[in-house]
């Protein structure tokens, strides 16, 4: 969008703090969330009705009242009574009040609360996106300051249709995504595709996918709003937090790419493809290119049109481009315990070495050592899937309950276990590196902990994960960062430890 001179118009979106927890209100919380986001939400049906005259002495931003119901997602269990009273109370003190479509608009005390005091809400469930024009016709006939969906699909992959939907609304009063972990991927987008507002927790981000509002900022650069002509993401089978977003979107920044890097949580990688598509063909907004973590890799691999020797090896992807229909897979894990080991001046050929994790990271780095000269075994927790992966690989297979790290000169731990180590270090040989996949972002593991301890030379997850995000920015967009600008992007306070891993 540009202006009358020419010149580009930067669009941001609003930042609303949602406020779950009491220790939220907190003074030193609430100054700290005044210098972060434009308005303030307070779940009352979670923390109760604070004093609003308190609230605005301590945050200058707007006000924000929802007490939302157990249909709708929340905590309010009271009877028809209470409900209307603490409404009323609240529309004659915040800014917006929260009135959920229908049973809200159904009472003539509440429909009288002013337009510009009012966000109709549906937060109940849908099937797919052909529900979604009923209820929001049903919502705008009643008049509004804004209108907010978000529905949680049985269906994680049917997220999809929020953002298409949203995007083809054509108006500016709407925010609408997916609830739930599936949906967070929707609402990091939705105000690139005309919603006013973006909503991030006052606390930590919430297991149910809501990211926090600092995570908005540091991850995604909100609430500024540059032109998007394309995506990227990572497409995992659970839920988690990862430092990838924030590295990707911050070096397609650096280097002026006009793209984004979201969290895709989907159940089937070529349902959600399908389902993603129509995103880049009414929306403007096609996906490029995935990062694909368990249990998507083999489906990756399969939808690959080409693919490298390796890949074909493993059995396993970990990269998936997509460009104008074709799809080209790659793997980034070989590539980079390789290159940390030659930073080390440690050459495989000659040693022994053991992979801890038969899952495609774990296959693809085994390979690789393995073509290096190395003398590989695998190790793993469950003795079938160990043996089947020695079997398609060719390699030696040992169940973890028995494997000993003596006699290894190359350790590898290739499993997302984080919070204990996968195996003693306290019989490896003095002079063996332990290179690991899992990351904390406030300690080293226990692994990690261990080998040095041990004296033993280390690379761990956080090194390796700058190192993956360096070589799949290099296969996503031909472009490359070196790690020193990348380490630089990563944050002095980083997420929660007990749900992360490496992509």
């Amino acid at each position: 969008m540009v202006n009358a001179n020419g010149s580009a118009i930067r669009r941001r979106a609003r930042l609303v703090a949602v406020v779950t927890a009491p220790a939220d209100l907190s003074t030193a919380r609430l100054q700290t969330l005044d210098g972060l986001a434009d308005d303030l939400e307070v779940r009352a049906d979670l923390v109760g009705d604070p004093d609003p005259r308190r609230l605005r002495r301590h945050f200058t931003g707007s006000l924000t009242y929802s007490l939302r119901t157990r249909g709708q997602g929340g905590a309010f269990e009271g009877g028809p009574a209470e409900r209307r009273s603490r409404l009323l109370g609240a529309a004659a003190q915040y800014d917006i009040v929260d009135l959920e479509w229908p049973d809200d608009l159904t009472c003539p005390q509440l429909s009288a609360i002013p337009e510009p005091r009012r966000r109709i809400s549906w937060q109940g469930t849908a099937d797919g996106g052909a529900d979604l024009p009923g209820p929001f016709a049903a919502m705008a006939a009643e008049p509004a300051a804004l209108y907010l969906l978000a529905p949680r699909f049985a269906d994680p992959d049917s997220a999809a249709a929020m953002p298409l939907w949203l995007s083809g609304l054509g108006r500016r009063d709407v925010t609408a995504f997916a609830s739930g972990p599936e949906g967070t991927w929707t609402r990091i987008l939705a105000p690139w595709l005309g919603a006013p507002v973006a909503f991030g927790l006052a606390g930590l981000p919430g297991a149910d996918g809501t990211p926090g509002v600092e995570q908005l900022t540091a991850d995604y650069g909100l609430p500024e709003l540059p032109a998007l002509r394309g995506l990227y993401g990572a497409a995992r089978g659970t839920p988690g937090r990862s430092l990838f977003p924030r590295l990707q979107n911050a070096a397609f920044r650096e280097l002026g790419l006009p793209a984004l890097y979201l969290p895709f949580h989907i159940a089937s990688l070529p349902r959600f493809l399908r389902r993603a598509a129509p995103l880049g063909e009414r929306a403007g907004l096609p996906l490029r290119g995935l990062t694909v973590s368990a249990p998507h890799r083999e489906d990756a691999l399969d939808l690959a049109d080409t693919t490298t020797p390796l890949v074909r090896s493993s059995g396993a992807v970990n990269v998936l481009c997509l460009d104008a229909g074709h799809r080209y897979g790659d793997d980034t894990d070989s590539t980079v315990i390789l290159r940390a080991l030659a930073r080390m001046g440690i050459d495989p050929a000659g040693r022994t070495a053991a992979v801890i994790g038969c899952g495609g990271a774990g296959r693809s780095i085994a390979v690789a050592l393995h073509r290096e000269g190395a003398r590989v075994t695998l190790a793993n927790r469950d003795p079938i899937r160990g043996r089947k992966a020695a079997e398609l690989l060719g390699l030696p297979f040992v169940p973890l309950a028995d494997f000993s790290a003596r006699g290894h000169s190359v350790l590898v731990h290739a499993t997302p276990l984080v919070e204990r180590a996968p195996f003693p270090v306290a019989d490896a040989d003095p002079d063996a590196v332990v290179l690991e996949l899992a990351y904390r972002g406030d300690a080293p593991t226990p692994l990690m902990a261990a080998a040095r301890a041990r004296g033993l030379r280390t690379v761990d997850g956080l090194e390796v994960l700058l190192l993956e995000a360096q070589e799949q920015l290099r296969i996503l967009t031909g472009r490359q960062l070196p790690v020193a600008s990348i380490r630089r992007l990563l944050p002095s306070t980083r997420p929660d430890p007990a749900s992360e891993e490496a992509p």
